[in-house]
């Protein structure tokens, strides 16, 4: 038992970043809705005018750098999901054996709804990411 306190520590520090979790799914959502934002001005207006510019070098580096931001934008948010929803499980299991079993179904709720806000994150920087690279290249290619 006394091994099993010795790690109380490490149970209040993972606990502790859940806040920040869930805080950095919102933040992952309205990222996810501004790029929606910016690559919808890009199809309609913006790639074109890179276009018209001729400098295949810059298109190729903004490309790069669109690409890049989306691609994090699909990987981030559903790990940070993950972690968001274990965190809540482990407290909420251990108040099911002390026989609470609101505080589990309070756990579960935070773990769905982070799992939730991770995957609409994570597909809309997957989606995003997939009509920039189409966009990109088919710029690209004209332009060679």
């Amino acid at each position: 038992m006394n091994d099993l306190m010795s790690f109380a520590w490490l149970h209040e520090a993972v606990t502790w970043l859940l806040v920040p979790a869930l805080g950095a799914l919102l933040l992952a959502c309205a990222i996810a809705v501004i790029e929606a934002g910016i690559a919808t001005g890009e199809r309609y207006y913006g790639i074109a005018k890179l276009k018209a510019a001729g400098d295949i070098h810059r298109v190729q580096r903004i490309a790069r750098h669109r690409l890049e931001r989306a691609d994090l934008l699909a990987r981030i948010p559903p790990m940070l999901g993950l972690m968001a929803t274990i965190i809540p499980l482990g407290p909420g299991l251990a108040a099911l054996g002390k026989g609470d079993p609101a505080q589990l179904a309070s756990a579960v709720t935070v773990a769905f709804d982070a799992t939730v806000l991770g995957l609409v994150a994570g597909i809309g920087g997957l989606v995003i990411g997939k009509l920039r690279r189409r966009w990109y290249e088919e710029a690209l290619e004209a332009m060679e």
